[in-house]
């Protein structure tokens, strides 16, 4: 069988920002999720993974619809994939799906959204070669929200088949869902010409965005936009934010037009060649932001956002969902700021966290 790779994802910069139609900053990890792959004739699709040693998932291509609910949580992610594929009128006769990835499930870095475009590059290869990558990033997002029953928006599968390395991925996600045409900017972001590095510390604590607390905050911020009677919360303005009444949603909303700013601001400075030391200080607002006007950070976040900084990061902030995950910090001396973060959890009572260092990777491909 054939192999295809898709990558997790840090976001730069720009959380919760995508589902209110917002802009969003991320890179692609040398971290991602193999998915070899090989069609079948029997209309069966045979599913296994490294992570799940022994147990093999088998169902009829036709029954995956029915059979949803009788699925393993883990397995509805990449058979919801084949499952949009048949949806869009694509004839899949079958397929041997086997699956290993090295994306830490729950670390806030897109493991799920790996899974489903290695899984949709694959069967783009093999049972519709004429799909765009624009589709591929609506199948995937398809899946994770209409089958694995995750109500995410399209960061984390823009992310995983557009980054290249190298470079941010710049999205208007209003731009992006309207418009066919629309691009994406592929922003230089090279730390290491700078002396810089990006660190990733995975607190070990996960999160699960099947749960409440993601749906609860779009949720929110659906109600916010519609008390301001605006489509999306793209379009509140500071000004707008004294007509909210209720104080959580002015918090939420908050949130969002401050974010987008600092988005746009990070975007101006790289694309300007500027010093990317100078991004530090939003990095760190845009903690502040999520942690005390979006209410998602959780304590082994802070303690590391914290521990990151006190070591000499120039900004350092929570990514993905919230409630657990990982932190990344934009840092000098990489080897100082882990070892700072390692023995704050040591004298916090917090197991270990995993700290390594990251660039801009490529985007979802065949291995050669």
């Amino acid at each position: 069988m054939e192999k295809w790779i898709a990558p997790g994802r840090v976001n730069l910069i720009g959380e919760h920002t995508d589902y209110n139609d917002g802009f969003v900053l991320p890179i692609a990890l040398p971290l991602g999720v193999v998915c070899a792959a090989g069609p079948r004739g029997d209309g069966l699709v045979r599913l296994t993974s490294a992570q799940r040693p022994g147990e093999v998932v088998e169902v009829g291509v036709d029954a995956l619809a029915a059979q949803r609910d009788r699925l393993p949580g883990w397995a509805r992610y990449p058979l919801g994939v084949v499952n949009e594929f048949i949806r869009g009128g694509h004839r899949v006769s079958g397929v041997d799906l086997e699956l290993d990835g090295a994306v830490p499930i729950g670390a806030g870095l897109s493991s799920s959204a790996a899974l489903c475009c290695a899984v949709t590059i694959a069967l783009r290869d093999l049972f519709a070669p004429a799909l765009t990558d624009r589709r591929m990033v609506e199948i995937a997002r398809a899946a994770e929200n209409s089958f694995a029953g995750v109500p995410t928006g399209l960061l984390d599968q823009s992310a995983s088949i557009l980054c290249t390395e190298g470079h941010a991925l710049f999205l208007d996600i209003r731009a992006f869902t309207a418009s066919e045409s629309a691009a994406a900017e592929q922003i230089p972001f090279d730390l290491a010409a700078a002396g810089l590095a990006l660190i990733v510390a995975d607190t070990g604590h996960p999160h699960d965005l099947a749960d409440g607390g993601y749906a609860e905050r779009r949720a929110q911020c659906e109600a916010a936009a519609a008390a301001l009677k605006l489509s999306a919360l793209r379009d509140a303005t500071s000004e707008d934010l004294p007509r909210l009444r209720d104080r959580v949603l002015r918090r939420r909303a908050r949130h969002v037009v401050t974010e987008n700013a600092r988005v746009l601001a990070v975007v101006d400075r790289l694309r300007a060649g500027a010093d990317p030391r100078s991004i530090g200080a939003l990095l760190t607002a845009s903690h502040h932001s999520l942690r005390e006007d979006f209410e998602v950070s959780a304590p082994a976040l802070d303690l590391a956002v914290d521990a990151a900084l006190d070591a000499g990061a120039h900004g350092a902030r929570m990514v993905g969902g919230g409630f657990g995950g990982s932190i990344i910090a934009l840092v000098e001396h990489a080897d100082r700021v882990a070892e700072n973060i390692m023995n704050r959890f040591a004298t916090t009572g917090f197991a270990p966290p995993r700290v390594f260092a990251v660039e801009p990777a490529a985007g979802a491909r065949r291995l050669e």
